[in-house]
């Protein structure tokens, strides 16, 4: 009975994760569309559940009572970021009159934002089953209880965040939140996968301690890729409220883009490290080898960005590769075997 439920869990957490990096890949493509603001109010979109195709669907003066009802919300949020000490950031989130602003109706861009909240309900429904399933194995496998119920509560905060994502009018740093909390997800995921990966399904690498520090290395460099990638991102989205043309982003961003695209070096120099010291170990070649692959991806699609203007199509491509790299690192490390002892006990 054990057996079936771990490895019915297991492809339920498989499933589970692909349905999670579809989302980030819908979540970039919204974000490279300009679709955030598609549905300027949370859960429901213009007050409905299913969204209008026309402004003639909405009042007259649609614009000041959601731009009245996000306020109000930011007022409550205000209140708990001043409860932390964040009383500088509460005060500009109610005074600055851009936050308030409400953008003119459009319709691709409002069901472009409504699949996303769509494919984020899914996803919200594939870990309410994989806690259901947990519960099963609370006895015998409590790790994977307890892991299934934060990841159970972490979405549940990311999507009530993603509502203050909205009523703050995708202020930059709300939109970074919002990612990391959805790589602290991924990373949760990938654990549960690796604590009920049944034994026919074993990656497990021989490793040294030399190779657990350069993954290390590896896994350290590409988050702090990841954060300069941000606040390029932070950087891009002021310029493009500028209404500055497209072909001169990567220029007005300036420092912080010569400076994330020289570190990248640094990561793509680690993985070949990484991959020269795993040439002669035993266990699945494959998933380095990948990682090279994810990392020159990632790579090509920055440049691509760089010199062609920022293509709408290549930054959710960018971003999901970067994740996919960043839940790959997690796999190998969960499955490194340094002197005979996994980093991490397997499910038996």
């Amino acid at each position: 009975m054990t057996k079936t439920a771990i490895r019915g869990f297991y492809k339920l957490c498989l499933s589970t994760l692909i349905a999670v990096y579809f989302l980030i890949l819908v979540g970039g493509i919204v974000r490279s569309t300009g679709s955030g603001m598609g549905c300027p109010d949370w859960p429901t979109c213009f007050g409905q559940w299913v969204p209008p195709t026309s402004a003639e669907q909405l009042p007259a003066d649609y614009k000041e009572v959601y731009s009245e009802y996000r306020h109000n919300k930011n007022v409550k949020f205000a209140r708990y970021l001043s409860l932390i000490g964040m009383d500088r950031t509460a005060h500009q989130l109610l005074n600055d009159e851009d936050i308030r602003e409400e953008a003119d109706f459009n319709a691709a861009k409002t069901w472009v934002e409504y699949v996303n909240r769509l494919v984020g309900v899914t996803i919200g429904l594939f870990i309410i089953a994989l806690f259901w399933r947990s519960i099963q194995l609370r006895q015998s496998h409590p790790r994977i209880f307890i892991l299934s119920l934060v990841t159970l509560l972490a979405v549940i905060f990311q999507g009530w965040f993603g509502s203050i994502v909205v009523s703050t009018n995708l202020t930059t740093w709300t939109i970074t939140i919002h990612m990391f909390l959805a790589l602290v997800i991924v990373a949760i995921l990938f654990y549960l996968l690796d604590l009920s990966k049944p034994d026919d399904k074993s990656t497990l690498i021989e490793g040294t301690t030399r190779l657990k520090w350069i993954l290390i290395a590896c896994m350290v460099t590409l988050f702090i890729q990841i954060f300069l990638g941000t606040k390029v991102r932070e950087l891009i989205d002021q310029i493009a409220s500028a209404l500055i043309p497209r072909s001169r982003w990567i220029e007005e961003v300036g420092d912080s883009f010569i400076i994330h695209r020289s570190f990248s070096w640094l990561v793509v120099i680690l993985h070949l490290l990484l991959l020269y010291l795993l040439r002669k170990t035993r266990g699945n070649k494959a998933l380095p080898l990948s990682l090279i692959i994810l990392i020159l991806g990632t790579l090509l699609t920055g440049t691509g960005m760089a010199y062609f203007g920022v293509p709408p199509f290549l930054q959710p491509i960018h971003l999901v590769l970067a994740t996919i790299t960043f839940g790959l690192q997690l796999h190998m490390y969960f499955n490194l075997n340094t002197d005979g002892k996994l980093v991490f006990d397997k499910v038996e």
